[in-house]
């Protein structure tokens, strides 16, 4: 088959970098351009250091029409401000990065409707999509370790859930949490009970069960690590820890990306990777789950190319069959 001819919007940043790492050695994927008006004319290797020899494109700042999907690697806000002022052609399937059309309010714009893009969710609805509002790391990492009980209508009280996210879940522009000096040894919380990605959590577990109305207490920390996210939930449950995990490994069976793990996780298990591990335990009457990920691949990027291979029919594993560095 000819290859998929890809452009990405807004490269330079940690999301586009990861995009184009991966795309780049993608067996389906031309990359046809990467957009970028602070660095037009640059090489994408000056920028992103870890890809030198591996391409010699450089950032444009035009958009070329010519292709058959368009990556929008930009800020929370800014992709809708893109489309405005950017006609795109019909005919080109958008994968947007930022939040800006993952709730179901906001989820269309100039005749485009966006389909929530968790494929352990919306597998079905993503392969004939022509436009995917790609979810938030946190929403995946969280939303992973639910949707079992979700989707046999067990989520029935609160749900208590700490996650923790590696610096480069902030994006690439400096602020006074993501310089070294800050984060290094430091561990903070911020935004609690309030992150926005609750929102598109309580959307897609109220999908899977809607009569859902037990609270989610979320308390997200900044931790001292690059990359990656680690959330610990539980709930009161009548289950028994082979009934849990029999839930969530027929729920995972047909997925390949995410994984029941019946031995304790660590965050190395998953960095640079697809993946998603979960383990489950049982103490009293708690059922206490562990999800994690890498945030900006399958929180992210990834999980962007994960999507963009079941819009096209590929393997859902093209281009993304990675390996941890867990050492």
């Amino acid at each position: 088959m000819n290859k998929i001819k890809a452009g990405i919007i807004g490269g330079a940043g940690y999301t586009g970098g990861e995009m184009l790492r991966i795309l780049v050695n993608h067996p389906n994927v031309e990359i046809a351009f990467v957009n970028s008006t602070s660095n037009a004319g640059n090489l994408i290797s000056d920028v992103h250091t870890d890809l030198i020899g591996d391409t010699d494109l450089r950032f444009t700042s035009d958009i070329p029409q010519d292709i058959d999907v368009l990556f929008l690697c930009v800020g929370h806000g800014d992709a809708k401000k893109f489309l405005v002022a950017n006609p795109i052609n019909d005919n080109i399937k958008i994968i947007d990065l930022s939040q800006d059309f993952r709730l179901n309010r906001n989820s269309s714009i100039k005749d485009r409707q966006f389909v929530y893009g968790l494929p352990e969710l919306n597998r079905d609805n993503i392969k004939s999509a022509n436009n995917i509002a790609n979810p938030g790391c946190f929403a995946t990492c969280i939303q992973l370790g639910l949707l079992p009980l979700a989707a046999k209508g067990l989520i029935n009280n609160e749900v208590h859930i700490n996650a923790t996210t590696g610096s480069t879940g902030a994006g690439q522009s400096l602020s006074t949490t993501s310089h070294f000096s800050w984060r290094n040894n430091n561990l903070s919380v911020y935004k609690a009970f309030e992150h926005q990605h609750l929102n598109e959590i309580g959307e897609s577990l109220v999908q899977l069960q809607p009569e859902l109305s037990a609270p989610l207490s979320f308390i997200p920390q900044r931790g001292a690590f690059t990359r990656g996210i680690l959330a610990a939930m539980y709930l009161d449950s009548d289950l028994t820890l082979e009934e849990a995990q029999d839930i969530y490994e027929q729920y995972y069976n047909a997925h390949p990306f995410t994984h029941v793990s019946r031995k304790n996780i660590d965050l190395k298990q998953v960095v640079n990777t697809n993946k998603a591990l979960i383990h489950i335990e049982k103490h009293d009457g708690k059922l206490f789950i562990i999800s994690i990920i890498d945030n900006l691949l399958k929180g992210a990027s990834g999980q962007a190319v994960q999507n963009m291979n079941l819009m096209f029919g590929l393997d859902e594993t093209a281009g993304l069959r990675l390996k941890a560095a867990h050492f």
